[in-house]
């Protein structure tokens, strides 16, 4: 493992995950040889980087559950700390509009970290397989000094995967489409929706049934980053500016403050140096239920190929 002075942790975005596996988390598929679900290999991905340590970003209900699926495993491994994201954890003066129904979004997860992470940290989606190289690339990044290079800048980084190694063999997936200069930092991102696979390559399925065809080696933004700890506040101030955008308007129940956005936000405004870190590694995720076996056999790969032992945490 690789350790330095400077401690970091790995924030994962979990809240959502009831929503998208049903009601609790129990159906969280186990896809490694000793039950393990994707997450467990984040986090031995982060542990074996040099990450100190694990915080859960989850929905307070959920609580119970977690600790028994994965929560209570991980703490006999490394720290483990839990931040809750609710939709009414509101700033003063703001009230849950009466219709709404999901937390605010991916910017929020983040925000709700803010009395727990005082240190470098590394965000990740709960459901996604990010590859060892991205969690090694950050976390040197983060315990380097250039964190701190500008002050007038705030500086980040991102894992640039290759949009051709993030795809779904079943159907269209949402990604940050990325503009990155020579000097390897990034200048613009966009979140589009339904990019898919075709025989030829790779493009934006349109609702006409149209495609916009992309470049298979644009560089992909698939919500991991690494963030000091001073963007707190940025997402704080920032989420105000948001509610008082969106509170009262026609999109009040649906509106997100989502990462890509704030970040593109930042860039566009001069405000911040991000550094897009790339890497080679190979993406999976459960975005359609028919993706599980494709999953199943990824990591069994990658188990037969010795990356991974047949029980990560004997």
């Amino acid at each position: 493992m690789m350790h330095s002075e400077k401690r970091t942790s790995l924030v994962i975005m979990a809240a959502g995950i009831g929503s998208r596996f049903g009601q609790g988390i129990k159906q969280l598929t186990s896809f490694g040889p000793s039950g393990e679900i994707i997450m467990d290999y984040s986090i031995y991905d982060a542990l074996q980087a040099g990450f100190d340590r694990i915080v859960f970003v989850i929905r307070k209900d959920l609580e119970k559950d977690f600790d028994e699926v994965i929560g209570r495993r991980i703490a006999a491994h490394a720290e483990v700390s839990y931040v809750f994201q609710e939709k009414d954890d509101l700033p003063e003066g703001f009230v849950l509009p009466a219709g709404r129904k999901k937390p605010w979004g991916t910017g929020q997860a983040i925000l709700a970290c803010r009395d727990v992470v005082k240190e470098p940290f590394c965000v990740i989606n709960a459901d996604d397989y990010y590859g060892r190289q991205a969690f090694e690339r950050i976390h040197s990044w983060l315990v380097s000094e250039h964190a701190c290079e500008d002050p007038s800048h705030l500086q980040m980084c991102m894992a640039g995967f290759i949009l051709r190694n993030t795809l779904s063999e079943n159907g269209g997936v949402t990604r940050g489409l990325c503009s990155v200069s020579e000097q390897g930092y990034l200048t613009a991102i966009r979140e589009t929706k339904n990019i898919v696979r075709y025989k030829d390559g790779s493009g934006i399925m349109h609702e006409d049934g149209s495609v916009q065809v992309l470049d298979p080696d644009t560089a992909v933004s698939m919500n991991m980053w690494g963030f000091g700890s001073e963007f707190l506040n940025v997402l704080d101030e920032g989420f105000t500016a948001f509610l008082r955008e969106h509170m009262g308007s026609s999109d009040e129940n649906t509106a997100e403050y989502l990462l890509p956005t704030i970040v593109g936000g930042l860039l566009a405004a001069g405000r911040a140096q991000v550094t897009v870190l790339p890497t080679e590694d190979k993406w999976f995720g459960v975005t359609y239920q028919e993706d599980v076996e494709g999953v199943r056999k990824s990591i069994d790969d990658l188990v037969r190929g010795g990356v991974y032992p047949p029980a990560l945490w004997k």
